[in-house]
């Protein structure tokens, strides 16, 4: 660092390139004179500031910078101020030094004698004087000097507290309880002024609760300022507090959480309180709450109190107070919660539904009971849960519902790579916040998950279902099935399940008479198998599908085990198996005899003789031969195709029936039939309403669409894998002596084959038209138009459907024995 020249007049001089060395006319002593340095930098300072004091004489000629005339040599005025820099540089970090450790001794000599509680009233002066002084109305909140005030009351707070013995409240504490400081800062949220004051009082609100740990919200100068907080949030959508809202509740399910009693302090509303002064004397509040009850402010002086929550939780409701306070349309916590639930911004819906399902899975049974009787809990769900569905389009395509399956709550938005249809978001939207409803059943206390169970049932299923499965508009009641389908697949709960099976299926298990048509919804939907609209079928068929893979025992007797039990579809006065005379019946079928002699086909090999147990029933492996040749030869085309053998079913089919056993073992069915009482009377057999469906469509399988079929043997093959044995013999045992007039699953693929064997006649090249529409169903070749297109898509649903029915009866009987093989349910499943 040195001077350099300026200037090309006459008198040469040189700017020093620090400008506050010193002034024109300011003496040695001036006020830009550094303070003097110890050591020995003393001397050098003192000859440079004299010498350069004395050159600088005349006047400046630039404001701050002393002039040195042409006289001066260069390099001796670089020395000298070099030298000055230097120094004036190790002094400056030494004062600094110094001085940081004078103050430390000072703070380690003295404790602070700061008053805190004036202090604190000081700073809500500053706050109220604010008010009074300041006449800028659009000046924001966080401008003015009101968040640092309120930050520095909450250090206070906090402060005094740690200083406090356990549960004693501090002055400053108290004055902010006496004076209803939480009260007017409500007031001064609400009013906005200055603007984002709202915000700053949610933030404020919140620090207050979550880190003072004294038990705040059970007196009266704190609850009724929060419950006019919750109020004063959630009115307008989308508003800017949002953030500070969501935080504010999360405070308020976490104390809840922890002290259940405080549910009614924060959802008692003025409707409420006034109930109850009116309608019953006040309830003495338990003594480890009035210790710590509004002492400035009684209830009894209040005229917007009552007795508060902790009475209220100790004992029976009365009949009066069931009706939930002020509706859904008075907002309090639930209505809040509700409400942020709706937000356009994803972190602020995910958190609102996390504290809404902290406050439903509160553990007390009075807080439970509380929040279902005497707040809109369950009815403000359910509402938004109906509001989202009436969002939706009226027809929606039972495909793109299929696009959309497995939505959750924790990310409700659609898929991104799926392709987009009218409605998709709106449908995205009705199924994220089902699955949400499905969770807080589960996860809520068992009051609360009943209740909510109850009116999702009610409001949805019964009041907007129903009425559309029971329409006369096909599309109607294509996308309502479709939906309850989807619905039914995201369903895990347990008191909803129990809820959507009495939807569905009534509470009615007494078997029916064929002459009954009663007008219930299930009898409607078994209608729907059979409809006209092969769409319609298809979608109520799978509808009964995923009921039947639900862990609820009254779906399996209702739909069958009712119309089983007593097997009267069996001949009563011949309990002991039939000799191989006597099974005959097959090839002595007139229907099934006739189309075989006409055709010149022959069964694969004719059925051998049934080897029997001594308990008299017929081994597995007889069984399994007779689905596996009840094809006869010239209709099977699998054995010309890789990867379509017995095995691949046999494989598949032993991971089904685990899972099936897994599902069923607590029900406790019996893995043995009951003998028949030949003494017993016969009575007619109705296989019911929803067997005689499935076996007219089997009967006709060779006449329906390839679509529709396989979702037939679909369903009878759920049925097959239900580990009774009263299923197992009905279904799978092909030996069984009907009773006159009574048909069982291979009775029906008997007449089938028969009837086949009279079509394929009339079809020229039939094995090889067979082969390839074989090898269209694969995606082998191109699916072009064939004559009997149908017929040959039919007799391949059938060979694959009978080696199916043998590969479940394999895996459900060991070879070493007829019995069932129940499985224990792995720990934790049901």
């Amino acid at each position: 660092m040195g001077a350099h020249r300026v200037g090309g007049s006459r008198e040469m001089v040189y700017i020093l390139p620090f400008p506050n060395l010193g002034h024109a006319g300011a003496g040695p002593a001036g006020p830009c004179q550094p303070p003097l340095l110890q050591g020995r930098c003393d001397g050098e300072w003192q000859r440079g500031r004299n010498i350069l004091w004395s050159l600088t004489r005349e006047p400046a000629r630039r404001e701050g910078c002393p002039v040195l005339p042409e006289a001066l040599n260069a390099p001796l005025a670089g020395k000298l101020i070099n030298s000055w820099f230097d120094c004036t540089l190790q002094r400056r970090r030494y004062s600094q030094f110094n001085g940081k450790a004078k103050r430390t001794e000072k703070v380690n000599r003295r404790e602070p004698s700061i008053d805190l509680l004036e202090a604190f009233v000081e700073h809500w002066k500053g706050i109220t004087h604010y008010y009074i002084e300041s006449t800028d109305e659009d000046t924001p909140a966080k401008k003015t000097d009101i968040p640092w005030r309120l930050k520095q009351m909450l250090d206070i707070l906090v402060y005094e507290e740690r200083q406090q013995a356990a549960s004693e409240a501090g002055p400053c504490l108290e004055y902010l309880l006496q004076h209803k400081i939480l009260e007017t800062l409500c007031t001064l949220g609400k009013a906005e002024y200055p603007p984002g004051m709202r915000q700053q009082v949610f933030q404020f609100f919140s620090k207050v609760l979550a880190q003072v740990q004294h038990p705040l919200l059970h007196y009266l100068s704190v609850h009724r300022p929060v419950q006019k907080l919750l109020r004063l949030g959630g009115t307008v959508p989308g508003s800017l507090t949002e953030k500070e809202e969501v935080q504010f509740t999360t405070v308020l399910c976490s104390k809840i959480q922890q002290d259940p009693a405080l549910l009614t302090y924060i959802l008692e509303g003025k409707k409420t309180v006034a109930r109850k002064q009116v309608s019953r004397e006040p309830t003495a509040l338990p003594g480890e709450m009035a210790s710590i009850e509004d002492k400035d402010h009684p209830h009894s002086k209040a005229p917007d109190t009552g007795p508060c929550g902790a009475g209220a939780l100790t004992t029976q409701l009365p009949a009066e107070t069931e009706e939930p306070s002020g509706g859904i349309g008075e907002n309090n916590l639930v209505t809040s919660l509700i409400g942020l639930c709706k937000s356009k911004k994803g972190r602020v819906a995910l958190k609102a539904q996390e504290n809404l399902l902290l406050l439903v899975s509160v553990a007390s049974q009075a807080a439970a009971t509380y929040l279902v009787q005497s707040s809109p809990c369950c009815p403000a769900i359910v509402e938004h849960l109906c509001q989202l569905y009436q969002s939706m389009p009226t027809f929606l395509d039972p495909a793109d519902i299929a696009t959309l399956e497995g939505i959750s709550w924790r990310l409700p938005s659609a898929p991104s790579d799926e392709a987009s249809f009218p409605g998709k978001e709106a449908l995205a939207a009705f199924l994220g916040w089902f699955d949400y409803c499905d969770h807080l059943i589960m996860e809520a206390h068992t009051v609360v998950a009943d209740a909510l169970a109850k009116a999702v049932a009610e409001k949805l299923f019964v009041e907007i279902l129903q009425p559309q499965l029971l329409h006369v508009s096909e599309q109607s009641i294509l996308t309502a099935t479709a939906l309850l389908t989807t619905l039914l697949r995201q369903l895990r709960s347990p008191a909803l399940l129990r809820e959507a099976v009495t939807f569905l299926l009534g509470t009615e298990q007494q078997p029916a008479a064929p002459e009954d048509s009663p007008c219930t919804l299930c009898t409607h939907l078994i209608r729907h198998c059979d409809h006209l609209s092969d769409e319609i079928s298809i979608a109520t068929l799978r509808l009964f599908e995923e009921l039947l893979q639900k862990p609820h025992e009254q779906i399996v007797r209702s739909l069958i085990l009712c119309h089983l039990e007593g097997r009267l579809y069996v001949v009563r006065g011949s309990p002991e198996p039939e000799s191989y005379e006597d099974t005959l019946d097959l090839e002595e079928d007139p229907y099934f005899t006739d189309g075989l002699l006409d055709s010149g086909f022959q069964p694969s090999k004719p059925p051998p003789a049934p080897a029997t147990n001594l308990d008299g029933k017929t081994a597995v492996t007889e069984i399994v031969n007779s689905f596996l040749c009840l094809v006869p030869e010239e209709a099977k085309t699998s054995a010309f195709l890789e990867e379509t053998g017995y095995d691949t079913y046999v494989h598949d089919a032993y991971g089904l029936f685990q899972e099936c056993s897994s599902r069923v073992a607590p029900w406790g069915w019996p893995q043995v039939l009951t003998p028949l009482d030949a003494h017993e009377p016969e009575r007619p057999f109705f296989e019911g309403h929803f067997f005689r469906m499935l076996f007219d469509r089997m009967s006709r399988i060779l006449e329906q669409p390839y679509s529709l079929n396989l979702q037939v043997t679909s369903v009878l093959s759920r049925l097959a894998l239900l580990p009774h044995p009263l299923i197992h013999e009905y279904l799978l045992d092909p030996y069984i002596n009907l009773a006159p007039g009574c048909r069982s699953l291979f009775s029906v693929l008997v007449r089938v084959i028969g009837d086949l064997m009279q079509r394929i006649q009339r079809v020229p090249q039939f094995p090889g038209k067979l082969l390839l529409v074989r090898k269209q169903l694969m995606g082998q070749v191109p699916g072009e138009q064939l004559d009997h297109q149908t017929l040959l898509q039919g007799v391949v649903v059938l060979e694959e459907f009978c080696k199916e029915l043998a590969a479940i009866a394999f895996v459900k009987f060991p070879p070493q024995g007829p019995h069932l093989c129940l499985s224990p349910p792995p720990e934790g499943h049901v």
